[in-house]
This record gives structure tokens, sequence and C-alpha cells, in this order.
């Protein structure tokens, strides 16, 4: 997968975003990322070499992994980024966005029933918020769907939102102080994504992991190897 990130930076929205990476990672760097940005790599997919375009044919490329693509401070941007997506209708390019309520007012005039090139992905951690952002993204004309349960804060069900949608990913938060995860939710989350035939994947744990009544604090790297050992993703046949 690539990763193209044309502005750096966001605000947060929701109690998911009380330890974002992009905020707490500015911490580390001394940097304001409240401050929305243009990067130098704003049109990476259209970059040339003398023979063709910098970023090969057929990848799946990760959008604004350091900011939210539907942030209103990049309003004046976007248009050039889906102006890029469709010229470059050999890449598939997938976004994640807390602000999926103003799509109708940042897509572009030729959307019609979405780009068959281009994913969008709703972040949702608690019941309150998949409520919310989950019952507008039924409604709306986008050709490929997911949901991201990430950081999960607490039990949530997806029952009656999953018409349409191709994956569901789930995971816990990385802080010293961060909200637990407990095991259960993961769990029967994964089961009412079976039952629906939608795919789903456990992407990570929580710092702060509940499993079996244990209470366990892991690291940076457990948080992706124990997910993994849980060896629960699942897929449609």
């Amino acid at each position: 997968m690539a990763i193209w990130n044309p502005w750096k930076g966001c605000h947060r929205v929701s109690d998911g975003c009380r330890y974002c990476f992009i905020h707490e990672g500015g911490k580390k760097r001394d940097r304001d990322t409240h401050v929305i940005e243009k990067t130098a790599q704003f049109d990476a997919p259209v970059k040339q070499t003398k023979k063709s375009y910098k970023m090969a044919s057929g990848q799946q490329v990760f959008v604004c992994f350091s900011s939210d693509f539907f942030v209103e401070d990049a309003d004046e941007w976007r248009d050039d980024c889906w102006r890029m997506m469709r010229e470059r209708s050999d890449l598939n390019f997938l976004f994640l966005t807390k602000r999926i309520e103003r799509f109708y007012g940042v897509i572009p005039k030729d959307w019609g029933s979405g780009y068959e090139n281009v994913t969008i992905g709703v972040s949702v951690e608690n019941q309150q918020f998949a409520d919310q952002r989950l019952s507008f993204l039924q409604s709306l004309p986008i050709k490929h769907k997911t949901i991201a349960c990430q950081p999960m804060l607490g039990p949530i069900s997806l029952n009656g939102y999953l018409e349409d949608v191709e994956l569901v990913v789930a995971g816990g938060e990385y802080h010293k102080t961060a909200r637990p995860l407990e095991f259960e939710w993961i769990l029967a989350l994964r089961e009412e994504c079976i039952d629906q035939q939608v795919a789903f994947e456990f992407r990570q744990c929580g710092t702060h992991f509940i499993k079996d009544g244990q209470h366990y604090r892991l690291g940076y790297r457990q948080l992706f190897s124990q997910a993994k050992k849980a060896d629960i993703n699942w897929y449609p046949a």
C-alpha cells in the first residue's frame, strides 16, 4: 500500500481523537498539528519519471494518513485531489473520515454514484458516533464503503449499518493512559460481521487490553502482533 498525504494537520472532533497519533506525534516534534498545511507530496499520484508515473499502477493508496480528507481547512485544495484521483483511475484510493456529514459539500461535481477507484471509510469510536455517522453513511452514493471501529472505546453494534459495507476494521487505543479495549467487544462485532457476510479485521489491541478478565498492558509492537496472534480476521468465501 502506498501512502499519499496531500496535507498534514487536523482538529479533534470527538472523543476518539483524544490520543490521535497525529497530535501525539506532533508533540514529540514540537509541531502545532492544528495548523493544516499542504505537503511537498501534494501531487504525488501524478508525478512522473521520463517514461511513467512514479506511483506504480495497481496499488492501493491510503490518503491523508496525517489528516482527515474532509477537514475544513483543506477545502480549497480538495478539488485538485479529486482531479488526480480521476486521472489515476489505475490506482485504488482509500481514506477514513470522522467528518462524513460534510460529504455533499466536498464531493466533485462529476461524482454521480461514486468513483469506482475510491473507497471511503468512516471512523467511529462508540455507539453514539456509530449511530450518528453511520446512519448518514447508509444513504450516500459511494461505490466502496468501509467502517473503522478504532479506537474502540466501548461495545459497538453495527446491526442495521452493514448494508453495502465491504470491510469493518477494529482496534484499540495506544497511549499510557489509553481507555481499555475488551476482547469481548471485538468478538461480538466480528459475529455481527459474519452474520451479514462483511469482511472483518482485528487490526490492533489497545495499550490496556482486557481478555478473559485479565488486564494486560502492551507495548506498541505488541498491539499488532497480539491482534495477529488472535487470528480472528474473517472474509466471505
